[in-house]
């Protein structure tokens, strides 16, 4: 057990803008590993901060740290038309991660947002609570999760990759269901299966293919670099997308995905300059000794 003091001093390197953003982020995914109060009201402070990207990451630890302390935080940034619309997105995403039937609501206020990717992650949140709440023994055949993260949607039960990519390609197909197909396709983790998944980049809406570039970082199969850095390059490309390919790219830590990443550090948009300087922390870990990127007090 860490005491409250030293939890409070990580929660301090989180929320100081004079630290390197690399030292930031690995405060906050501390954080999330401590869990509890103390580290979620640290982590609440954090959403006042100028960085999309590190206000974005806060709202995901929060979801996956599936804590209902969280639930009001989420939903008021949500509802914060101020906050970027990545920002605003993940607070959806997190509320569908704790799970609580209470935020469906709220959801439901923002499936028709003016923001595209809001309303499809709020639409995506409902969708996941109501079958988390409706779920019976047969969906304890799913597939497991080999990555121990809370997913947006449950795999789908099938597991052949021509089916399931035929699904995630599908445009006529509910993004759910698209999103289920992805993550058995995922949990497969066969190069095979990466490639299907990399297909996704292509799809129209700009939410799925984020969430594509996410699950290849989890992946970590070479055979998708060139998919990730041809959508990191495209400057037309949503910058929530860029982002995450960034961060994919990082995890993957290649030496051309370290080459990649320097190309994009003096980017136009904030949030990819940004991915692009922890990506290469990332990218630094996975080729270090360290036991793992959120080393809890080293950087306090």
């Amino acid at each position: 057990m860490v005491p409250e003091d030293q939890i409070r001093s990580i929660g301090a390197v989180l929320n100081n803008p004079t630290r390197p953003l690399k030292e930031r982020f690995r405060a906050l995914f501390t954080l999330k590993n401590l869990g509890g109060s103390a580290a979620v009201q640290c982590i609440e402070k954090c959403f006042s901060d100028e960085s999309a990207l590190l206000k974005h990451e806060l709202a995901y630890c929060l979801g996956q740290m599936r804590s209902e302390e969280a639930i009001p935080i989420l939903v008021s940034v949500l509802k914060d038309k101020r906050q970027e619309a990545m920002v605003r997105h993940e607070a959806g995403e997190a509320l569908g991660a704790i799970g609580s039937l209470a935020v469906i609501p709220v959801l439901e206020e923002f499936v028709n947002d003016e923001c595209e990717e809001v309303a499809e992650t709020c639409q995506l949140a409902i969708d996941r609570i109501k079958w988390q709440q409706s779920r019976d023994s047969y969906c304890d055949k799913l597939s497991a999760n080999p990555f121990d993260s809370v997913d947006p949607a449950p795999p789908a039960s099938e597991e052949d990759i021509s089916f399931l990519e035929s699904v995630l390609l599908d445009e006529k197909k509910t993004l759910f269901d698209r999103y289920r197909a992805m993550f058995a396709l995922r949990n497969l983790r066969t190069s095979d299966s990466a490639l299907s998944i990399a297909k996704g980049l292509k799809a129209k809406s700009a939410l799925f293919r984020h969430e594509v570039a996410f699950v290849l970082g989890q992946l970590q199969d070479p055979l998708t670099i060139d998919y990730l850095k041809e959508n990191l390059a495209d400057l037309s490309e949503n910058e929530m997308v860029r982002h995450e390919c960034a961060e994919a790219l990082g995890s993957i830590a290649t030496n051309s995905c370290v080459e990649a990443l320097q190309q994009y550090l003096s980017d136009g948009k904030r949030v990819v300059r940004e991915s692009c300087e922890v990506a290469l922390d990332i990218c630094d870990y996975a080729n270090s000794p360290e036991f793992q990127y959120a080393d809890t007090l080293s950087f306090v």
